[in-house]
């Protein structure tokens, strides 16, 4: 269906990939994966025609519908939330206009003439707007939204009224409904909630055209995907898997490449030692020359450079006591920019323990953020009492610690504002374990990506002697060797942990106990991520 041929693209001096070709069939969920600038998104640029390759060529048919979810979302204003999702179904959202003015016109008075004219309009108008399904319009419409997290009432609000993240949903909403033949999606998961990743997930499982995707959530991946595209060193290599098949065939690969490489050395070393040994001598001169031309002819094998893993020793906190924290009789109730009260939770008790790993979840808007705020101390809570125990020392993370970096600052000049007592060798092998290596470090904060910023700021909260992490979204912008990191960072940890993430992957790999916020109530779930899932199944809550 979509056929890349021989491409090579590269921006001024850096070359993205070279003779590289891929394809897309009929019906493929691909995952299309990569390091950071790689060139993952200049791939579905010039899919969909709005880059050229510099050699090579992309064939696709020509009536062929392409949609393209990306992370630059256009602006949105003037229109409701429903009438915006609908004007993303190209022809049918003109003949549903169409009918709409065909029918006001019949409501007004005219001749026999002028009536037959309009009604033979709106007959051909309403069989075709019939025949692709229009009539659906609205229901479709609506149950993407409300899959997506948007409450019914919601529907004829104004889209200017909502924020840069519940406008990323709009735009998938709107690419969800047009239902291409192609759908290219750039980290769909992003701004979205368990409950809309997992609708999310099944509206792609049974979507019928094809699929390439990036995202940093490798459980979605998996569930989704069946062939892995990925772009690295300057080259497309095909995998027919899902993530985790891709992780495991490319470390076959690379062993068999270091194999070959190493044949290929030594059999090298033999015939230049050959050639050196025998070079003088003229009864050896036909067997020399001919091995010069066959080392001439040989093409050598290239083996990536790959990225060097720095092992990093977190510092070991001072023990604290072990109530970590006790909640008694929590209340938190906001009043809205109207004046209006709204109840967040009421009547919560818990207790978290000495190196429990809590994942709090909820639906979004449950107040999972605002009970770790009250925790922390960021906000006060309206009844009630949170008790920290003896000698806890915390590292908060939130998407607002973002915020504090200063963006006129190197990263190493911030992690060492951060860490004054440090050398400069500690510092440099902490951001190596963050994926900042070599010149990295020299990068100002304002040129950073949002995951950039994150694993700043996670790199100096935990390399601080803090016994307790409560970490709000550290997920988040974060792609999956970046939460790889911080997983296993987390592993080591010596201390309490209280998470919020969409991540099921990492929560999987960490929890111990579940605190789950549901119409204002806590309930309390011993035991892992999975047994939480499990338990609520079997209780059918």
């Amino acid at each position: 269906m979509i056929h890349a041929s021989n491409i090579s693209k590269g921006y001024h001096s850096k070359t993205l990939y070279k003779n590289a070709s891929f394809q897309i069939n009929p019906g493929e969920k691909i995952g299309l994966v990569g390091p950071n600038g790689a060139g993952k998104t200049t791939i579905f640029r010039i899919i969909t025609g709005e880059e050229r390759p510099d050699d090579g060529f992309v064939n696709k048919p020509e009536k062929l519908i392409v949609g393209y979810f990306s992370q630059n979302i256009a602006e949105m204003s003037g229109n409701t939330l429903i009438n915006e999702v609908k004007s993303a179904a190209g022809r049918t959202s003109e003949l549903q206009k169409t009918l709409q003015e065909l029918e006001i016109k019949l409501s007004e008075p005219m001749d026999d003439d002028q009536m037959a004219e309009v009604l033979e309009k709106y007959g051909e108008a309403q069989s075709e707007f019939e025949a692709i399904g229009g009539y659906d319009i609205d229901s479709r419409a609506a149950e993407i939204l409300t899959g997506l997290g948007f409450l019914p009432e919601e529907f004829e609000n104004l889209t200017e009224n909502y924020s840069g993240g519940w406008k990323m949903r709009i735009a998938l909403a709107k690419i969800l409904l047009l239902q291409p033949d192609v759908l290219l999606m750039d980290e769909p998961t992003n701004h979205l909630d368990i409950e809309s990743i997992l609708w999310l997930e099944q509206w792609l499982q049974n979507y019928k055209g094809s699929l390439l995707m990036t995202c940093h959530d490798r459980e979605f991946m998996n569930k989704i995907v069946s062939k892995t595209i990925e772009i690295a060193h300057n080259t497309i290599t095909t995998y027919s898997g899902n993530y985790d098949f891709y992780e495991k065939d490319r470390e076959i690969r690379k062993e068999q490449l270091l194999a070959s490489a190493k044949r290929q050395e030594d059999m090298l070393a033999k015939e230049k030692e050959f050639i050196s040994r025998f070079a003088a001598r003229a009864s050896h001169a036909a067997q020399v020359q001919s091995r010069v031309k066959k080392l001439e002819k040989i093409d050598l094998i290239e083996v990536p450079q790959e990225e060097r893993e720095i092992k990093f020793t977190w510092p070991t906190p001072p023990r604290g006591g072990e109530e970590v924290v006790k909640l008694t009789d929590l209340k938190k109730v906001w009043t809205t920019h109207k004046g209006d009260q709204k109840l967040v939770f009421n009547n919560i008790n818990a207790l978290v323990k000495r190196l429990d790993r809590v994942a709090v979840v909820g639906i979004n808007g449950a107040g999972k953020s605002t009970l770790l705020k009250t925790i922390v101390n960021q906000t006060t809570p309206t009844d009630g009492e949170v008790k920290i125990g003896a000698s806890i020392d915390i590292g908060y993370f939130s998407q607002n610690s973002l915020d504090v970096l200063n963006p006129n600052s190197t990263i190493i000049e911030e992690v060492q504002n951060n860490m004054p007592n440090a050398d400069l060798g500690y510092i440099r092998n902490l951001l190596g374990a963050f994926k900042f290596s070599g010149d990295e470090v020299e990068k100002k904060i304002s040129v950073l990506s949002g995951g950039e910023k994150s694993r700043v700021v996670l790199a100096c909260i935990l390399a601080r002697p803090v016994n307790l992490l409560v970490l709000d979204e550290p997920t988040n912008h974060l792609d999956i060797g970046s939460r790889e990191v911080l997983l296993e960072a987390i592993r080591k940890f010596p201390g309490t942990v209280l998470i919020v993430s969409h991540d099921r992957h990492f929560l999987r790999a960490i929890t111990s106990r579940v605190f789950e916020i549901d119409k204002n109530q806590l309930r309390v779930f011993d035991g892992q991520y999975d047994e939480y899932l499990q338990t609520k199944a079997e209780r059918g809550i």
